[in-house]
């Protein structure tokens, strides 16, 4: 371990310590990379206050982080993608290449996946919530040097985002309605907006969130909690939806969802829980599908794009900034959704 690459380690519920992390050095085909920005997500923030989710718990510390954008410092043999000192957005997703959804186009499946601060395999894969991080080069995608590292750390939750958007297949001219406002329902707010949507409906439970995606541009916007009928319109006649993107990952949020879309409708499942009570009746009545959507694949790469010529405008999102030796006050900021959209570390 190398005490001057310190890190933010995981090693129970509400067990987070400053430690240190591996020397940043890189190998063939490696870069090494400063951390500049990290931005806590969901994820996070359920290993944080619950190690785990799930069935996934930490069970050895963890360096958790994985939306990253930082500047090169050093490339290893071979890499001719970026130099040092270009800006890049950290992809935290590693393929094996060598599985059967690897070689069939699919390595959004692979078996052997390597992503950065997840417990999902063990021993768990460390994150990014470090000063110094090597990485393959294919996860180093340069983001430009114009592009702040505040704006390309949201590569990857809008990456999420995108690939959402192509599970729903076409979303020009659609009316859509997104059940849950948090960061990942503010963002498909944003890339379904860019990908034609006609007409977005957004919920949630808690003001605040809603008040942020009438700022991003909502048409509507409903407390589910402080009223209950609030939906009724959108419900009526069997729905008036083409197209749900399910955010919240509750039961009730996926309830609201079949309700709202027309029969032959779609419904995108983005997020996450253990296991929720599907109304499969309707489901089944109403001929919706029903899409799972899980990271991404080539929408990282995408979502730089969009970032780094301004195409999708994430900066309202930004609550605040805190330095990564602050690591308890980021992320109970992060936790407070009456104040916090989306917290980003500070490693420089």
């Amino acid at each position: 371990m190398d005490p001057t690459n310190r890190a933010l380690v995981l090693h129970a519920a509400h067990d987070l310590r400053i430690g240190s992390a591996p020397a940043a050095h890189p190998g063939p085909g490696e870069v090494a990379v400063a951390m500049s920005r990290g931005g806590i997500c969901g994820s996070d923030l359920h290993y944080y206050h619950d190690g785990g989710f799930g069935m996934i718990r930490v069970r050895e510390p963890i360096i958790l982080g994985h939306e990253l954008a930082g500047t090169v410092t050093e490339v290893g043999q071979g890499v001719s993608r970026v130099k040092a000192g270009d800006r890049v957005a950290i992809n935290p997703s590693l393929p094996c290449g060598l599985c059967r959804f690897c070689t069939s186009g699919r390595p959004i499946h692979c078996t052997s996946m390597q992503f950065f601060g997840s417990a999902m395999r063990y021993p768990h894969v460390q994150g990014g919530f470090r000063q110094h991080l090597v990485c393959s080069e294919a996860q180093a995608v340069p983001s430009g040097n114009e592009t702040p590292p505040e704006i390309a750390a949201f590569a990857e939750p809008l990456a999420v985002c995108l690939h959402a958007i192509r599970q729903a297949k076409s979303v020009a001219g659609a009316k859509v309605v997104i059940t849950g406002s948090g960061p990942i329902g503010a963002l498909t707010l944003l890339a379904a907006r860019y990908a034609g949507a006609r007409e977005i409906a957004i919920t949630d439970i808690a003001p605040k969130p809603l008040e942020m995606a009438l700022r991003l541009g909502a048409d509507a916007t409903i407390n589910v909690k402080d009223a209950p009928d609030g939906l009724d319109d959108l419900a009526r006649d069997k729905g008036q939806c083409d197209i749900a993107f399910e955010c919240s990952g509750t039961a009730s949020g996926l309830a609201q969802a079949v309700s709202c879309v027309q029969p032959g409708g779609t419904i995108v499942q983005i997020g996450l829980a253990s296991d929720l009570s599907i109304p499969i009746a309707q489901v089944a009545a109403k001929e919706i599908a029903l899409v799972g959507s899980f990271r991404f694949d080539r929408e990282f790469n995408w979502a730089v794009d969009l970032l780094r010529q301004r195409l999708i405008n994430v900066i309202p999102l930004l609550t605040a900034t805190i330095p990564f030796d602050n690591p308890r006050a980021a992320f109970e900021l992060a936790s407070d959704r009456s104040q916090a959209m989306k917290v980003q570390l500070a490693f420089d």
